[in-house]
């Protein structure tokens, strides 16, 4: 408990939840840096800081990242950016001595028509999805990153980085922004904005047969701290060294409408609900197998209902419901 465990990102919705999970658990010896105080794309403060700090352990939960417009909007910003944090986090952990490193990719690594549900076997097997390929080609270097300082450091150095692939998360921190946010949070504040301005009703991107899986945050956070600890035994028991992420996800998903009658209910909106197919769905269906890490011993929590219910009041907290929402996590 008394071990320095550095969370790279605690202000986004993750690195936040991990903060939080840390805590509950008795970690007192936290360390974190806003993007102000270190900017995780400049190689030199990065090592520099490694260098003076010395942590334990490293949870890398900083990433730039967004839905669907953001992504079509901002390709060159979002590989560049990750690919850079990735690299100079985990080369940095690795030149400090860091041995325990947990790496939180998303579930965007896997092929756009990938077999649903979507195992950790996918990965590198199909085209990906286009509107977010940059982001997820970053990610998928993330994992090889990890894996491949395990497999050239492991014996001689004790690295043990490993991966966890989270499914589409929401809850506390989450960003409200009016055209780069994710869709949960995105549907929450069309639908409290309608609800204020009586709207009759709201219109949503896409047909809404596209399905989802939706993870609480808490959960998530949950989830890494369980993956990290996990006695190295048991973890390479169900891992392979070129295919070691972990999935993580709730274990069921709804359709995109389903979500959207949960949503207006969350927020208590009494209006109607269109959909408008001229607008890009994203991949038909993206839903994770979580079996292995089922069979390690660990299971979601938090329904949608309750955490619908949570994330709505973390909305009326929010600042005047604003976020500056193209980069978070950092």
């Amino acid at each position: 408990m008394n071990a320095k465990i550095y969370v790279a990102g605690h202000r986004g919705m993750v690195g936040s939840a991990i903060v939080r999970a840390l805590q509950k658990r008795g970690n007192t010896n936290v360390l974190t840096r806003t993007h102000a105080e270190l900017d995780l794309c400049n190689q030199a403060a990065v090592q520099a800081f490694f260098n003076s700090e010395k942590p334990d352990q490293v949870y890398l939960a900083a990433a730039k990242v967004g839905g669907i417009h953001a992504n079509n909007t901002y390709p060159a910003e979002f590989i560049y950016q990750n690919l850079m944090v990735q690299a100079n986090v985990i080369d940095a952990a690795f030149q400090s001595g860091v041995q325990k490193l947990l790496f939180l990719g998303s579930s965007c690594i896997y092929p756009k028509l990938a077999p649903q549900p979507m195992t950790e076997a996918a990965l590198l097997t199909g085209p990906l999805e286009p509107t977010n390929e940059p982001y997820a080609v970053a990610k998928i270097a993330g994992i090889k990153l990890c894996e491949s300082y395990n497999r050239q450091y492991g014996v001689s150095h004790g690295v043990d980085y490993r991966s966890v692939m989270p499914t589409n998360l929401y809850g506390p921190g989450d960003n409200y922004h009016p055209q780069n946010s994710h869709v949960i949070p995105a549907l929450i504040r069309r639908f409290h904005e309608a609800k204020i301005n009586r709207e009759p009703k709201v219109t949503i991107w896409g047909s809404g047969t596209p399905k989802r899986e939706f993870l609480y945050v808490d959960d998530m956070a949950a989830a890494s701290v369980f993956v990290m600890n996990l006695p190295k035994a048991l973890y390479d028991q169900h891992t392979t060294p070129m295919q070691s992420q972990i999935n993580v996800g709730f274990g069921s998903d709804i359709t995109i409408a389903q979500l959207a009658h949960e949503v207006r209910q969350a927020v208590g909106y009494a209006g109607e609900i269109d959909f408008d197919p001229t607008q890009p769905d994203g991949a038909p269906r993206k839903w994770m197998d979580s079996s292995r890490l089922n069979a390690l011993g660990w299971q979601a929590t938090v329904g949608l209902e309750d955490g619908l219910g949570k994330a709505y009041q973390d909305f009326l907290r929010s600042s005047s419901h604003q976020h500056d929402g193209t980069v978070r996590g950092e």
